[in-house]
């Protein structure tokens, strides 16, 4: 996290120089914005105006677009910051900036899982999880994330203050060694076990047990897609959530070491402050990253996105995006066990991914 990193204090004990994360900050920071921000108001508006489709899945989605452009709205004051080294924008909006990173950050890892774990839902237990599966326990799952993420924001952007140092003011920067022993350390342990430890072993969890699942054939016909289909989403899934996550966090946790002084070493503080950029910026990329999840998860999104229309979905027929409708003699008993009544007529449910 931005707020806990960017802490000068005691380069000059080693000899450090890592001004080089200026310039890094400011490229990447610059076209996460560009991009950021055509691609989640892209995501937005096919949500919002050319899905006819609301389920659960779609409802994650949103969120998780809303999440990366709270980010993307912060990029500017970011880029001009470390561009001229340099913050005019007074200490509220240092706050709000610095909170906003651990909204993105922790709430794409969030939202992520819940997609992974609906998916996991509906291809291993798809008749069982009709009930669960719905849009008010989703809505519901939304908003608790949304007070964790924000209250974890809030937390960390007590620190987060602008410092004058020389003839600049700083923002993000200027922790002492004892506000991280006392504070920042216990508030980062936090935040890596309940914002990313807890959520890639769910999604770990869930991707396995889904392919496990697909080997059996039976489950095919149930769930009403292909195999490769589902094979592509996992690893889109996974692929985001490990290049762009997992190295931040690991490299969070050692700077965390290291800024307690647990690894007393230069070499160590060297190694850390060198890698912390770097990893930061991969992960500052998932907001440009993240509609690509959109269009493998949701074939709704695709087609959407294609020809402009969404599949409408039937009233009072539970949440689906790929209708099981293609089976012919073979698959009778599973489409029957899909059928719903509805105004006297018989109506094949649909299984979401």
């Amino acid at each position: 996290m931005a707020s806990l990193v960017l802490n000068e204090t005691g380069l000059e004990d080693c000899g450090i120089d890592d001004s080089f994360k200026y310039n890094l900050y400011g490229v990447v920071y610059s076209v996460a914005f560009v991009l950021g921000l055509v691609t989640n108001c892209g995501s937005l508006f096919v949500f919002c105006c050319r899905m006819k489709m609301r389920n659960e899945t779609t409802l994650f989605m949103t969120n998780l677009a809303l999440s990366d452009l709270v980010f993307v709205f912060t990029l500017p004051f970011k880029i001009f910051y470390n561009v001229n080294r340099h913050w005019p924008f007074g200490d509220w909006l240092c706050k709000i900036s610095g909170g906003a990173f651990i909204t993105n950050i922790y709430g794409s890892m969030l939202f992520l899982t819940c997609i992974s774990v609906d998916r996991f839902l509906a291809i291993v237990y798809p008749f069982r999880s009709r009930s669960v599966r719905s849009r008010r326990n989703a809505a519901v799952v939304c908003a608790a994330i949304w007070l964790l993420i924000v209250g974890g924001g809030m937390s960390v952007t007590f620190f987060s203050a602008t410092n004058r140092a020389k003839s600049s003011t700083t923002c993000f920067e200027g922790f002492s060694k004892n506000t991280w022993k006392t504070y920042l350390s216990r508030i980062t342990i936090f935040i890596e076990i309940v914002g990313f430890l807890i959520p890639l072993l769910i999604n770990l969890a869930c991707s396995s047990m889904v392919l496990r699942t697909l080997r059996k054939p039976a489950t095919l016909c149930q769930i009403g897609t292909n195999k490769e289909r589902v094979l592509r989403m996992i690893v889109v899934h996974l692929a985001i959530f490990i290049i762009c996550f997992v190295p931040y966090n690991s490299v969070l946790f050692f700077y965390a070491l290291v800024r307690t002084q647990a690894l007393d070493s230069c070499w160590l503080e060297r190694l850390a402050r060198t890698l912390y950029p770097i990893t930061l910026c991969v992960a500052t990329l998932n907001c440009c990253f993240d509609p690509v999840v959109y269009y493998f998860t949701s074939e709704s999104f695709q087609k959407s996105l294609t020809t402009g229309k969404g599949q409408a979905r039937p009233e009072n027929v539970p949440r689906s995006e790929a209708v099981l409708s293609g089976k012919e003699s073979n698959d009778t008993e599973v489409v029957e066990t899909h059928q719903l009544a509805s105004n006297g007529k018989e109506q094949v449910s649909e299984t979401q991914f």
